[in-house]
């Protein structure tokens, strides 16, 4: 299949229907090979849908799924499994050994004994689980029965792995691990992936583009920096995260230079806005810092604004502060930079950012 001119996988205005509405639509979607794309998107959104959908397990109500050019519906529906492998968040291991699990696949495939033990010794080694190959799959634990899953899966080569939340039920040192080990592996062997996933890190950490989907439609793809730095519309923007949207009105523009009138305060953005224009005014909350007000430093951040803390928030290994600077503001800060700001309720505070750290949405 090499050579092959088509993208790997390619869908054209899929409307995918169960019960009475619409769960799923999809104008255009494509897939090149080696590829590796992160779909992500809250639960309910339709994201296993679209899985179901690609595996063949669901038929589309209108539209069409293309597989390396030509349309699902008309490949025989073993000869498409063979080019597909499937890895779910529950690993649903077969009673038996971590080598026959993982030569399941190829036995089907009636490879030779040989060359079956060649696959699994190498990607038993490559997962790191080669001095599991004989034990039980019911002695295993989560996170190594998950690797068992990836390598029954990565033994067969296939055309394009589907990876569905993979990685929800393990533990976070265990998650983190097995990413960064897969992130090299599907680097390693250009396997053509999508993973599906509601967590953005692990979008940022695998995916080498990003397609979000809200409410079942196809919102944004993009690569991981556009997609989340420059959200397609606010609904995109909060969901990954960009806490402070506000609306405001372009007021000049001069040469990518832009001041935006936010509820009476001018602020400075870079973009191609014309004047007069209604924006959305986004900004990550992770790119505002708050310095106490007499002892602000000069900075290169084009935006200072005075404020009054009114929450601060436990948000793991950070804090979330909100600042009313005539418009609400939220920022996110580590623990030492609350101690040291001695930080407080009521407390008056100054906050920065970059006119580059802005992105505008046209309204």
């Amino acid at each position: 299949m090499t050579g092959n001119p088509f993208p790997v996988l390619e869908i054209n205005h899929l409307h995918v229907k169960r019960g009475n509405e619409f769960d799923l639509i999809i104008d255009q979607f494509n897939l090149h090979q080696g590829e590796v794309m992160a779909i992500i998107g809250p639960n309910g959104a339709g994201k296993s849908t679209l899985l179901l959908s690609i595996s063949k397990l669901l038929a589309p109500t209108t539209g069409a799924i293309l597989f390396r050019g030509t349309p699902l519906d008309e490949i025989n529906d073993l000869e498409y499994r063979r080019n597909i492998a499937l890895v779910l968040q529950d690993p649903l291991l077969f009673d038996t050994s971590v080598y026959d699990n993982i030569s399941t696949g190829l036995r089907f495939r009636g490879l030779s004994k040989s060359e079956q033990n060649e696959r699994i010794e190498d990607w038993l080694s490559r997962l790191k689980i080669d001095h599991l190959k004989n034990r039980h799959a019911s002695q295993l634990s989560s996170g190594q029965a998950q690797r068992v899953s990836l390598a029954r899966a990565m033994v067969l080569r296939p055309t394009l792995l589907l990876l569905d939340e993979p990685f929800r039920a393990l533990d976070t040192p265990t998650r983190k691990a097995l990413i960064e080990e897969l992130r090299i592996l599907l680097s390693e062997t250009a396997t053509t992936t999508i993973f599906i996933t509601h967590d953005q890190e692990q979008a940022l950490s695998l995916g080498d583009r990003v397609a979000v989907i809200l409410d079942g439609r196809l919102r944004q793809v993009g690569s991981p920096q556009s997609v989340f730095a420059a959200p397609i519309d606010s609904d995109v923007a909060n969901f990954l995260g960009v806490e402070n949207v506000l609306p405001g009105q372009v007021m000049d523009s001069n040469q990518g230079k832009i001041t935006v009138d936010v509820q009476g305060i001018m602020l400075e953005a870079i973009g191609q806005e014309k004047s007069g224009k209604q924006v959305l005014f986004c900004l990550r909350p992770e790119d505002i810092t708050i310095w106490r007000t007499k002892e602000v430093p000069k900075s290169s951040a084009r935006n200072q604004l005075p404020g009054r803390v009114n929450s601060i928030s436990d948000q793991g290994p950070l804090l979330q502060i909100s600042i009313d600077c005539g418009f609400p503001l939220v920022a996110l800060i580590t623990r030492a930079s609350v101690r040291d700001l001695e930080l407080e309720l009521g407390m008056q505070v100054s906050v920065a950012f970059k006119a580059s750290a802005v992105h505008l949405i046209p309204r």
